[in-house]
């Protein structure tokens, strides 16, 4: 049993597309279900599919022409051993725009910019670049 599952939803994304793998599994819950179609909206999976046979999760990676993955960097912010808040008003821009910081708020899974203009704070999850 996972006890951060976004931990081991982070981790499993970027070890994946450092391995170069198309796709990766996660197991199912609803967390990790808004947080990877989150991921999806914003350009960073290519594609989220639910298999409730086997109660996992198939995520998509997304790559350049290249071969090098849209996703360089993720960082998990609040953890289960030290929660981390922010309120809207002070919410900033993350590495000038090139980045994401995304927040668990009462209006669902946002990156920073949405919860800035829709001026609601929340739960800093983790911030990918």
């Amino acid at each position: 049993m996972v006890t951060d599952p976004i931990s081991n939803l982070i981790v499993r994304i970027k070890n994946a597309s450092d391995a170069k793998k198309p796709a990766v599994t996660i197991p199912q819950s609803k967390l990790v279900e808004n947080v990877a179609h989150a991921l999806k909206k914003n350009g960073y999976l290519s594609s989220v599919q639910k298999n409730n046979d086997t109660r996992e999760i198939e995520l998509g990676i997304v790559y350049f022409d290249g071969g090098k993955p849209r996703i360089t960097g993720i960082e998990r912010i609040s953890k289960t051993s030290r929660r981390v808040y922010q309120k809207s008003s002070d919410i900033r821009v993350f590495r000038s725009g090139f980045g994401n910081t995304f927040f668990s708020t009462p209006k669902g899974i946002m990156v920073d910019m949405d919860a800035k203009k829709l001026k609601v704070g929340g739960e800093v999850l983790f911030k990918i670049w």
